[in-house]
């Protein structure tokens, strides 16, 4: 345990962090398997849709890197595409 006021302060700064990093890296992955668990064109859509927007807002949180963000968007694209879109 620190001694110091500013070092005790940080212990709690990072522990809050920590949580709520980890509850959005949480609905990151969560949207991410729904994408991947759609059953329909129309439920896949809205899921990547939903995922889309979960992704963007983890990055502008620093959660994501900017790149990393913009590459699970583009697989999951690419996922739905080949799955529903392609087979009509």
């Amino acid at each position: 345990m620190p001694i110091i006021k500013s070092s005790i302060k940080d212990v709690r700064r990072t522990k809050t962090r920590t949580i709520r990093n980890s509850a959005e890296k949480n609905k990151v992955r969560t949207a991410l398997k729904a994408v991947r668990a759609a059953q329909t064109a129309e439920e896949a859509q809205a899921t990547l849709k939903v995922a889309m927007k979960v992704l963007d807002k983890a990055q502008s949180h620093g959660i994501l890197k900017k790149e990393t963000a913009s590459r699970n968007v583009s697989r999951l694209s690419v996922f739905v595409h080949k799955k529903f879109v392609a087979k009509k």
